[in-house]
Parts: structure tokens; C-alpha cells; sequence
């Protein structure tokens, strides 16, 4: 009994003394978090990915069958098993949760500008960006089979989709009440189990056939070079062969010349910053995040380094990823 006593003893010595070398470690790990985290996350994507984006995967979209996020999932898989969400927040989740391997999101649109709901989420979320796509939005009016201009009393879509439309609408059909739906495929199949022949919907042309609709006005956005740029998300950080954009989150100093000296970062090393945009922080009064777009290609000697530089000059920095857009 003594010899068990005495060997539960030395083992819980050793507990004791590996728990101490493990806090020990953890302060260690903690102060020098900042370049050493963000680097292995560089060098290890860069190194590890595979060379070829997927052609096979499980995808998220947002809506129901036919809506523009199943187009672009469509355009950048060559075989995608679509998932469809109800809104953008299922989108995220599905990805954090490992329900869907990769998740398509509208950021900005050439007309309407910046999607800022997936702006705001992108606080909130834990997600890299592995591709974008640009993809030309084309809507279409469309009613049940027999219905006229004239009949029209309310028309359903998305908000963006009726940015995108606006004058044409009213130089159309006049002061026509809008409902704001979800998507503009939920739109289409909203218009066609309504029981009225007064309902429209702003939507893709392939819910024509999907729904049994009839197409009233076809193109009847405002800018024929209409245009929205989605992104693919997945859960584990990956950088494909090729990649020459990158996007991350920063939240600065409350102080004079805390965003300049992040501008002039990209100024001094020649980086090309492509876009810059500013949201509030939810349940914050009056303090705002930054999210950042730039081109350079992660095979330049210094790209790691000037990461880790933006990284050690901001307050808070999220790496959002690093990829090629398809155009």
C-alpha cells in the first residue's frame, strides 16, 4: 500500500509540475501571439493547400433554388451539392459547424454598392475567404402567366434587387408598393403560390421556368453593366495557387493618425489597396471596424512580413484570407 501511495504521489508531482510549464508556455505563447500566430497561419496555407481549387464540395447558399448565390456556387464548382439557408447568419453557422465545407456571400454590387449585412456579420464569425467571383446580375420582372403591367400592385424582392432597379421601376409601372423579402428567387416562388394576379417579382431569368412565371420586363435593371461580387468562405484557412488578393479586418487606436499610418504602410511597401470600408461595431457607441482589400501576390518575399506589420499596428486585426477573384 505504501509503494501505491508513493507512486500516486510522484504522479501527481508530475501533474503539478507539467501544469506549471503549460501556464509558463501559455504566457509565453501570449506575448509573442501577434507575429507568431498570423506568420504559421501564412506560411502553413501557403505551403499546404493544395494547388487546385476544389471541383467537388458541399456548398451554402442563401434563398431557394435559383437565386444568383446558386449561380456563383455554380460558376466557381464544376459539381456543387447545394445547401440552401434562410439567411446570411446560416450561412456563417453552417460553415463554423462543419455542416457545409464552403458558403457563397454577396459583398457589393456595382450599382447598389456594399452588402453591409455581411459586413456586420463578418464581426462576429470565424471564416476565411478562398475565392470571389464577380458575376453579372440580370433581373427580370416576372408575374403569373396572363397578368399585366396594369394588374401590378405589389412587387417582392430584395432590397439590393430594388436599389438595382430603382428608376426603371418607376419610370415603368409608378409608385408600385415594394415588399422586401429575403431573396430574390424566395420573391419569385412568393409570386407564384399568391393567390392574386396582382403580385410581381425582381428576379433571375432562370425562375422563369423554375417557377412557372412569365416574364414581364426583362432587364430591367438600371445599369446594364450590372455586376456582384461574391465570396467563398470555408471554415480552415486555405490559400490557393494563384492568390493575388487579400482581406482582413482591423480595429484601430482611438487616436489621430492611426488610420494614416496603416495607409501609409501600403503606400511605402507599393501594395495596391483596392478597397476600404468602414462599419460600426455593434453594441458599441460610436466605434467602427475597417475592412480592407488589397492586391499582391502571397509569393512576394516580403508579403508575410508586411502582414504581421499591419497586424502588430492595429488594435485588433482578423485575417480573412488570401485568393484569386473569377471573373
Amino acid at each position: 500500500m505504501e509503494t501505491l501511495m508513493e507512486r500516486r504521489n510522484e504522479i501527481d508531482r508530475e501533474i503539478r509540475e507539467l501544469y506549471r510549464k503549460r501556464m509558463e508556455l501559455n504566457e509565453e505563447m501570449q506575448s509573442g501571439k501577434v507575429a507568431t500566430d498570423l506568420r504559421q497561419i501564412l506560411q502553413e496555407s501557403i505551403e499546404n493547400t493544395e494547388k487546385s481549387f476544389p471541383e467537388y464540395a458541399t456548398v451554402a447558399c442563401q434563398g431557394v433554388e435559383g437565386a444568383y448565390s446558386e449561380a456563383a456556387a455554380r460558376k466557381l464548382f464544376k459539381y456543387p451539392g447545394i445547401m440552401y439557408f434562410r439567411n446570411f447568419e446560416n450561412i456563417f453557422s453552417a460553415i463554423e459547424s462543419g455542416m457545409c465545407e464552403y458558403g457563397i456571400l454577396p459583398i457589393e454590387n456595382s450599382t447598389a454598392g456594399s452588402v453591409n449585412k455581411t459586413y456586420d456579420l463578418m464581426c462576429d464569425h470565424k471564416f476565411y475567404i478562398v475565392r470571389s467571383i464577380r458575376l453579372r446580375i440580370e433581373h427580370s420582372l416576372m408575374v403569373k402567366p396572363g397578368v399585366k403591367a396594369s394588374d401590378i400592385r405589389e412587387i417582392y424582392s430584395h432590397q439590393q434587387a430594388f436599389a438595382q432597379c430603382e428608376k426603371t421601376l418607376r419610370a415603368k409601372l409608378g409608385d408600385v408598393k415594394h415588399t422586401m423579402v429575403s431573396n430574390t428567387a424566395e420573391a419569385a416562388r412568393m409570386v407564384a403560390e399568391s393567390t392574386t394576379g396582382d403580385k410581381a417579382a425582381i428576379c433571375s431569368p432562370e425562375c422563369e421556368a423554375l417557377y412557372g412565371l412569365q416574364t414581364l420586363i426583362p432587364e430591367i435593371q438600371d445599369q446594364d453593366n450590372n455586376y456582384t461580387r461574391f465570396i467563398c468562405i470555408t471554415k480552415k484557412p486555405a490559400i490557393y495557387a494563384g492568390a493575388d488578393k487579400t482581406s482582413f479586418l482591423a480595429v484601430l487606436a482611438n487616436k489621430p493618425g492611426s488610420l494614416y499610418e496603416v495607409l501609409k504602410k501600403f503606400n511605402d511597401i507599393g501594395y495596391n489597396l483596392i478597397k476600404l470600408e468602414s462599419r460600426p461595431i455593434p453594441d458599441t457607441e460610436f466605434q467602427f471596424m475597417f475592412y480592407f482589400d488589397f492586391e499582391a501576390s502571397v509569393y512576394q518575399k516580403d508579403f508575410i512580413d508586411t502582414m504581421c506589420e499591419l497586424e502588430r499596428i492595429c488594435e485588433k486585426m482578423e485575417y480573412l484570407g488570401s485568393y484569386t477573384e473569377k471573373i
